[in-house]
C-alpha cells in the first residue's frame, strides 16, 4: 500500500466515525460502538478490495457485500455516502421518521445488497450468493462482514460447514472481532476461542490481523482466496468503540447514544487521531 492509499483509507475511516457519531446522536439511537470498531475494515474493503461502482449500484459484475451485523449499518451508510452512492444529506434522517436510512441496514438503500438485523442471517445468505455465482459461471466475489456475536449462532456454523463442503473459494468472511456483545464480553457469553483453529478444522483458510491497521488489512485481503478451493476467513482484532476513549472496550457503548456534550468530546477525539 502506497502513502496515498494509506492516507485515503485513514481519512475514510475517520469520516466513518464522525458520520456515525453524528447520525446516532441525531437519531438518539444505539450501536455506535459497533460501528466505530469496523471503520478501517470498511475503508479498506471499499477502496482496495470490492469491485463496486457508485454510478451503477446494480452493475451485474459487482462484488457482493453482506453486512451480517446489521445493527452497525450506519458505518456502511457512511462509506456509501462518502463514495457517492447517495446524497450525504440523507445522513440527517438516519433512524428518524421519513428518513431514508433505517437503523438496521436495508437493501432499499443504494449499494446495500441485503437487509439484516437478527444475528446469524448474513453468512447463510452470502453462502447462497457465492454458490449461485459459481453455478452461473460468474466471476464476482462475495464478502460477508460479521461480528463475533454472529459466531454464536447455529445458522452461522451450518453455513460454515456448507461453504467448505462446496469449496466456495469465491466467498470471504471478515470478522469484526471486538470481543463485546449486547449483554457482555464475548468470552463470558459464549467463548469462541480458539476461533482460527476451529475455522481451519472446518476446512476454511483462516488468517488473523489487526483490524485497525489499514496496511495489514490491505495486505491480508490483497489476494483472494487465501487458498484455492477453500473459502477465506479473516479474523480482525478490533476495539469496540475505537477512537473514543470512554467508549473503548465497554458493553455500554453497544446500545447507548451520545448526548450533546459527549458528541463534542467524541468528535474532538476522533478528529485528533
Amino acid at each position: 500500500m502506497d502513502a496515498r492509499a494509506r492516507a485515503e483509507c485513514t481519512r475514510l475511516a475517520r469520516c466513518v466515525r464522525q458520520h456515525c457519531l453524528r447520525m446516532t446522536h441525531r437519531g438518539r439511537s444505539g450501536h455506535v460502538g459497533s460501528m466505530l470498531s469496523m471503520a478501517e475494515i470498511l475503508a479498506v474493503l471499499y477502496t482496495r478490495v470490492l469491485r463496486v461502482d457508485a454510478t451503477r449500484p446494480d452493475w451485474p459484475e459487482r462484488d457482493r457485500f453482506v453486512l451480517s451485523k446489521g445493527h452497525g449499518g450506519g458505518a456502511v451508510y457512511a462509506v456509501l455516502g462518502e463514495l457517492g452512492f447517495f446524497p450525504m444529506d440523507w445522513f440527517q434522517g438516519y433512524y428518524r421518521d421519513a428518513g431514508r436510512l433505517m437503523g438496521h441496514i436495508s437493501h432499499h438503500v443504494p449499494g446495500v445488497e441485503f437487509s439484516t438485523g437478527s444475528l446469524g442471517h448474513g453468512l447463510p445468505v452470502a453462502v447462497g450468493m457465492a454458490l449461485a455465482a459459481r453455478n452461473a459461471g460468474r466471476a464476482h466475489r462475495v464478502v460477508c462482514l460479521m461480528s463475533d456475536g454472529d459466531c454464536d449462532e447455529g445458522s452461522t456454523w451450518e453455513a460454515i460447514f456448507f461453504a467448505a463442503q462446496h469449496h466456495l473459494d469465491n466467498l470471504t468472511v471478515v470478522v469484526d472481532y471486538n470481543r463485546v456483545q449486547a449483554l457482555g464480553h464475548s468470552k463470558d457469553v459464549l467463548d469462541l476461542e480458539p476461533l482460527a483453529r476451529k475455522i481451519d478444522d472446518c476446512h476454511w483458510a483462516a488468517r488473523e490481523v489487526d483490524g485497525h491497521d489499514v496496511e495489514a488489512l490491505d495486505e491480508a485481503l490483497r489476494v483472494l482466496p487465501f487458498e484455492k478451493g477453500k473459502p477465506s476467513w479473516l479474523i480482525c482484532h478490533t476495539v469496540k468503540g475505537k477512537g473514543v476513549s470512554w467508549m473503548e472496550n465497554t458493553v455500554s457503548c453497544h446500545y447507548g447514544s451520545v448526548n450533546d456534550e459527549q458528541l463534542a468530546r467524541a468528535l474532538a477525539e476522533v478528529e485528533g487521531h
